[in-house]
């Protein structure tokens, strides 16, 4: 509960979470919230300027370009929330069993993860998605198979730091079990430094997944994708330039909303930050003190 309240004292933090949230529950309910058939063409009404039916106009297909934001969290959002869950939980477990346990299955995870971290991970993704062929899927899955080596190298460091510390070698002394000292003492202790890790990689991750269907590797039309709405208005960007607003957008406000949600739950999670933060406003309010006196 401390833990939340030190994120609800954070006005910035609660706005980035209630953006964020409204923009899940808008995706996870896109065809209630979203007007009309984010694939619905009607060339007749081409370019039309927002208006009550059409709130953000339409496209060079007539499509409703409202609609296919709203479905294009699906894919955007929430599709790379998935993929990146998917990715710390693999991340995790691997660099639990590294960290803790050691021996062999160290050695080759570790091993296996040089071999992986060594090639940038563009160019791998690139390689991944021509060898798989085009599509969100394999985009996603690209990033699962690259992502997965950095997380469990970093998490096996998080576990190994703690796995020094006194009170690990008194338990095993007093004869625990390694078992119950790696979730009674490790577990706990390591998960919010997991948190802070993951939630930091979401703005990245959208902004690659993004990225990657702007240039047209993504999921492909007619379904609705933030990227690819990009991809099709930048052909019209001289004389409509308006139709790549709502994707630009759509793209800076979750990037950002993610960005400073990341900064508050490290605030509040961070025992460590949280005390820079307050020597540095300590330091800040004594200097200031010492001027007031000196003057």
């Amino acid at each position: 509960m401390g833990i939340v309240r030190k994120i609800l004292r954070n006005k910035a933090a609660v706005f980035c979470c209630l953006v964020l949230l409204v923009i899940i529950i808008l995706g996870i309910f896109a065809p209630v919230f979203a007007p009309r058939d984010p694939a619905e063409m009607d060339v007749a009404s081409r370019f039309l300027a927002p208006s009550w039916e059409y709130p953000l106009g339409t496209d060079h297909l007539g499509r409703c370009v409202l609609s296919r934001l709203i479905f294009g969290i699906r894919t955007s959002v929430l599709m790379v929330m998935a993929a990146l869950i998917i990715t710390v939980v693999i991340g995790t477990i691997l660099g639990f069993i590294t960290g803790f346990f050691g021996g062999l299955a160290d050695q080759i995870i570790m091993r296996l993860c040089d071999v992986i971290l060594s090639f940038p991970g563009e160019v791998m993704t690139l390689a991944i998605i021509g060898l798989l062929g085009t599509g969100m899927f394999n985009i996603l899955l690209a990033s699962v198979m690259l992502k997965w080596a950095w997380y469990a190298r970093v998490i096996r460091t998080v576990v190994m730091k703690y796995t020094t510390m006194n009170y690990i070698y008194f338990s095993k002394a007093i004869g625990n079990k390694s078992i119950a000292i790696f979730l009674r003492h490790i577990v706990p202790v390591a998960f919010p430094e997991i948190m802070i890790i993951s939630s930091s990689s979401l703005c990245s991750m959208i902004l690659t997944v993004t990225g990657l269907s702007f240039l047209g590797l993504g999921i492909q039309p007619p379904a609705p994708e933030w990227g690819m709405m990009l991809n099709e208005a930048k052909d019209v960007m001289l004389s409509r330039p308006s139709l790549m607003l709502p994707p630009g957008l759509a793209v800076m406000i979750v990037s950002a909303a993610s960005g400073f949600f990341s900064d508050a739950l490290r605030d509040a999670l961070d025992t460590k930050h949280e005390n820079r933060r307050e020597k540095k406003l300590f330091l800040t309010q004594r200097r200031k003190q010492n001027e007031l006196i000196g003057s």
